[in-house]
């Protein structure tokens, strides 16, 4: 049978994302693990944080993401899953993913339960590792030397930092439950080696 573009398109972006999760609170060290994972063969990662910073400033969203992570708030669920959405869609149509064959690494999405409940119908989560990292002065502490590091506004001030941990626990966490049969909780606190080892077991 033969498709036209189109047809293609169509098929590809309906197809369910075979998805593995990273969670933990900011700072645990997702996007770090994630970086690792994306370069094995066939496996893409995907984050939202950056995403939203490599957004132009003066467009809709962008203006929208320095309003909320200055505040050390989450950005409106609709525009997060708009533009993660528009970004894979791009990366499909490029065939630069494959989602029959690949596997997608995500690491600050879904957020929260309603963003899952928004994805449902783009992706299969196949595991969720939660880094576990309990004590939040090593979170801060990790955080502002990213911000020395990379130069990150929203990791730079402590009040900021101290919001931000509680969203995540007020509106990600819950998102442990939701993804329950899936979850695996991995110790953040050690080494990003050892973090690796570890969720390298699950392969």
């Amino acid at each position: 049978m033969l498709y036209t573009l189109p047809d293609v398109i169509s098929h590809a972006v309906a197809t369910k994302y075979k998805t593995i999760l990273l969670f933990g609170p900011p700072g645990c060290g997702k996007g770090t693990q994630g970086k690792v994972l994306g370069q094995l063969p066939n496996f893409l990662h995907c984050s939202s944080g950056d995403l939203f910073r490599g957004l132009d400033k003066q467009s809709e969203l962008g203006k929208v993401f320095a309003e909320y992570s200055s505040k050390g708030l989450l950005v409106p669920d609709d525009f997060t899953v708009r533009l993660w959405q528009d970004h894979m869609e791009r990366l499909v149509q490029a065939k630069k993913f494959d989602p029959q064959a690949g596997r997608l690494i995500l690491d600050g999405i879904p957020r929260n339960v309603a963003q899952a409940k928004m994805m449902e119908d783009k992706i299969e989560p196949v595991q969720l590792f939660n880094l576990v990292t309990p004590d939040p002065q090593l979170l801060i502490q990790r955080l502002k030397r990213r911000a020395l590091i990379e130069g990150r506004k929203d990791d730079a001030n402590e009040d900021t930092i101290r919001r931000r941990l509680e969203v995540y626990e007020k509106e990600t966490r819950p998102m442990l439950d939701f993804y329950q049969k899936v979850r695996v909780d991995i110790d953040g606190t050690t080494t990003p080696i050892q973090v690796l080892k570890d969720v390298l077991k699950y392969f």
